[in-house]
């Protein structure tokens, strides 16, 4: 599930094959780029923002490019040898492809691709608060966003990258878990805002550069993590029944135990 390191692991693969390449040809398969072809065209710099992927693209004579994607939930990028078979996924999930001497990187299930002037991206990430993985990351900026809707859910809170940009529904969970909190405690709630903020940075830091996600330190199968995908199965800390339940459009886990309701409902 494409979380802030998973995204930023992405784009260090689409660097390496990637960056310093000039493209051969293209293939976009999404109506607004059907026609666009970026053979000539430079990979500069391959980047994440949160959840978004960046390249930057340079051409003598023309001003920077970038091709923005964002992976949400299914999202993926693959790169292959020139003459490799495409075998991440099946072929009609293919978005965009692009080609150079050296490699082929084909995106699958891809959202909100789009081409804009370098200068305007602002216009598609400026929107989103500080980057969990980012030079920019700042816990009192994040929390400074976050207090200034104190009724929202803490859980709705983390998850939106309008406050810090990289949480998914993973580090979502295994946040609060970590720091004890009921996942429908209300901002203005919670004991230690900031140090909730920079709980959920370390866990998605802590797996920057590895494709297995775990909070507990284990890389095992079955133990990577202490709530998240595990309802019925006991608390790794007291032996409850975790549980899971619709929060906010997504779902969410938590143990009722270590994780209690203040409202004692």
């Amino acid at each position: 599930m494409p979380e802030g390191d998973t995204v930023w692991n992405t784009a260090r693969v689409l660097e390496k094959a990637l960056t310093g390449e000039v493209l051969t040809g293209s293939d976009f398969r999404v109506p607004r780029l059907a026609t666009t072809d970026l053979a000539g065209w430079t990979v500069a710099e391959s980047a994440s923002r949160g959840k978004h992927l960046l390249l930057r693209l340079t051409r003598d004579g023309h001003q920077p490019l970038t091709l923005h994607s964002h992976l949400r939930m299914e999202g993926a990028w693959r790169a292959y040898a020139p003459g490799e078979r495409w075998t991440a996924r099946p072929a009609h999930l293919i978005r965009v492809v692009l080609r150079s001497a050296r490699s082929v990187a084909v995106g699958y299930h891809l959202h909100e691709v789009t081409l804009v002037p370098t200068a305007e991206e602002v216009s598609l990430v400026g929107h989103l608060g500080p980057d969990l993985l980012g030079a920019d990351w700042d816990p009192d900026e994040a929390v400074r966003r976050i207090s200034a809707k104190p009724s929202a859910s803490i859980a709705e809170a983390l998850l939106d990258q309008r406050n810090l940009a990289g949480v998914g529904n993973l580090y979502k969970a295994e946040t609060l878990f970590m720091r004890g909190l009921w996942p429908w405690t209300p901002v203005e709630r919670v004991p230690d805002l900031r140090g909730t903020v920079v709980m959920a940075q370390k866990l998605v830091a802590s797996n920057r550069g590895r494709w297995t996600q775990t909070t507990t330190g284990s890389l095992r199968r079955g133990e990577t993590s202490y709530v998240y995908g595990r309802r019925a199965k006991p608390c790794r800390r007291c032996g409850s029944a975790i549980q899971k339940a619709e929060q906010d459009e997504r779902v969410t886990y938590w143990c009722p135990r270590c994780q209690p309701d203040p409202t004692g409902s």
